[in-house]
């Protein structure tokens, strides 16, 4: 009898944790089967290689232990797709086979590293429109913008192409006969990329591009809100290293938290920690990576400004204005926070300025028609919300916006705020969010003065018909912010010029111009080839 009981007592054990499995796999294909990626209308997204549950780790292979994540959708906030976070031993695997990898690299000579970066603008090339997609189905942003980041990564592509026939150092003139004096760069070695949510291809193309022609390899940890981006532009680039038999690990990735990144931030191995976020974390970042006195290249945040004078043609500064505050809805390191109008312009343009913002069209960041879409979280619209409540609190007075819009997502009105002092807290701070505060000045010396006097130093503009202003503006008593601009936005910098600011904005150039110095290091070489040894300076010591 005993045995009888037994036996029934573990049979319905068994059913009841059959049941229970049966139970967890319902629930997991149910939850898989309301992913979008599981919806005809988004089946475009596995023509990037993606699928119900990701990958979050590449070095040459792929994997992903760690965290499971769920990347969504901010127009609809429905789920799109998950990834596997990176654990931190594979953290440490991938760092491992990086530096193994960057053995191979820095050996191949800078013109055919340069032909490996062509063939990964081409790549991209083929798939512009579809990555383009994905970035503004999982950021946020409008389709246009986010085919134009792709479209900044291959830009960069293609300069960085030429520049791996360029650089280098100048052969300085000795003050020793029969001596040569050489500038030599050579490559940092690993440089590790943190990227932020607004941008998800086209910071990491900024660094990836320059840091391959220059010798280095790479290990990117892209957003925790953007993962889906990173595994794409990967599984992209690493097609191309697998097709040309080179490491994988020359480009690698660790999707991960905070976790990920501060052990990049502390690893000694990494030679260079490029970081692209918040001043609050980029802070913490640069003493971790000065504490072991490791390079860092910082893009933190901007409070940046136009300054309307009196002479400005306002064809140009209402499209601009319009351009810079609410493009991206406001979510740009460069995007316009502050407005100062002469006083004699002040009531036309906000005038004109808002009925502008009434015309924005606000929708689906996919849809063509759109021009504004939504803040890329939920926290983003607290943050928004908190904003303009703290504005009213300090005195101004909202024209326009201020409000969420009723429909799913995180869709808020693009918002115009009048009456501030112009050292208000609200105003000093950088909210990421598309409000505007236009403030009144009076003379020139003011404006530019207001225009500096915020912690930040990333872009600022001015519009004018008058030449003296606009290189006043350009000179030692002008705008100290890293990008200087007359008659145009903010925003929109092109890939040519060194991107990058001053001050709280962290000092790092990107891009263009010399910022290839950035990932190299430089030595100076005295070469001697004469039978004699003069010292420098005359000195005799014999």
């Amino acid at each position: 009898m005993q045995r009888v009981i037994t036996q029934t007592v573990s049979i319905t054990r068994c059913s009841a944790f059959r049941r229970k499995v049966l139970f967890s796999c319902y629930r997991q294909t149910a939850a898989m089967s309301t992913l979008l990626i599981n919806q005809p209308k988004y089946s475009w997204l596995k023509e990037l290689g993606l699928r119900e549950e990701n990958d979050g780790v590449y070095n040459g292979t792929w994997g992903g232990k760690g965290e499971v994540i769920t990347s969504y959708c901010p127009a609809n906030n429905e789920p799109i797709a998950k990834v596997r976070q990176a654990t931190m031993q594979e953290y440490e695997e991938t760092v491992k086979k990086a530096k193994d990898a960057w053995k191979v690299w820095a050996d191949i000579p800078a013109p055919k590293r340069g032909e490996i970066v062509r063939q990964i603008g081409d790549a991209l090339r083929k798939k512009s429109k579809v990555l383009g997609s994905l970035v503004s189905l999982e950021m946020g942003k409008i389709f246009v913008e986010g085919v134009g980041e792709v479209q900044e990564y291959i830009d960069v592509c293609d300069y960085a192409v030429g520049l791996s026939r360029m650089i280098g150092g100048p052969v300085l003139p000795s003050e020793r006969p029969g001596h040569a004096l050489i500038e030599q760069w050579n490559p940092v070695g690993l440089v590790g990329i943190i990227t932020a949510f607004n941008f998800p291809v086209a910071v990491y193309g900024w660094n990836n591009a320059i840091a391959l022609i220059s010798g280095n390899v790479c290990l990117w940890k892209g957003a925790p809100t953007t993962p889906l981006t990173s595994v794409a532009v990967t599984k992209i680039v690493a097609e191309v290293l697998e097709e040309n038999k080179l490491p994988g690990a020359i480009c690698s990735m660790t999707c991960g938290g905070a976790d990920i990144g501060t052990a990049l931030a502390k690893d000694e191995r990494v030679d260079l920690v490029s970081f692209t976020g918040s001043t609050n974390v980029g802070k913490q970042v640069a003493l971790t990576v000065q504490e072991r006195f490791g390079r860092q290249l910082l893009e933190l945040g901007g409070n940046n400004a136009i300054i309307v004078f009196e002479d400005a043609d306002l064809n140009l500064v209402i499209p601009s204005a319009l351009f810079a505050a609410v493009g991206t809805a406001g979510q740009r390191c460069t995007t316009t926070r502050r407005l100062f109008l002469h006083e004699s312009v002040h009531d036309v343009v906000v005038e004109k300025l808002a009925k502008a913002y009434k015309q924005v069209r606000i929708g689906d960041p996919w849809d063509p028609s759109t021009m504004y879409g939504p803040l890329h979280t939920k926290q983003a619209v607290d943050m928004y919300l908190a904003a303009v409540d703290q504005a009213k609190q300090q005195g101004g007075t909202v024209v326009c916006g201020g409000q969420v819009i009723d429909r799913p997502g995180n869709y808020v009105e693009p918002t115009i705020v009048t009456g501030l002092a112009h050292n208000a807290p609200i105003v000093h701070t950088e909210t990421f969010a598309p409000i505007l505060y236009v403030l009144k000045f009076k003379t020139e010396e003011e404006a530019f003065a207001r225009n500096n006097e915020v912690k930040q130093g990333l872009s600022s503009s001015i519009f004018t018909t008058d030449m003296g202003k606009v290189f006043r503006w350009l000179g030692p008593k002008g705008s100290d912010c890293g990008i200087v601009n007359v008659n145009i936005p903010t925003s929109g910098a092109e890939i040519g010029g060194a991107f990058g600011g001053e001050k709280h904005t962290g000092g790092g150039r990107e891009s263009g111009s010399d910022a290839w110095k950035q990932y190299m290091r430089r030595s100076t070489c005295t070469i001697n080839y004469s039978k004699e040894l003069p010292l420098a300076q005359g000195i005799k010591f014999e």
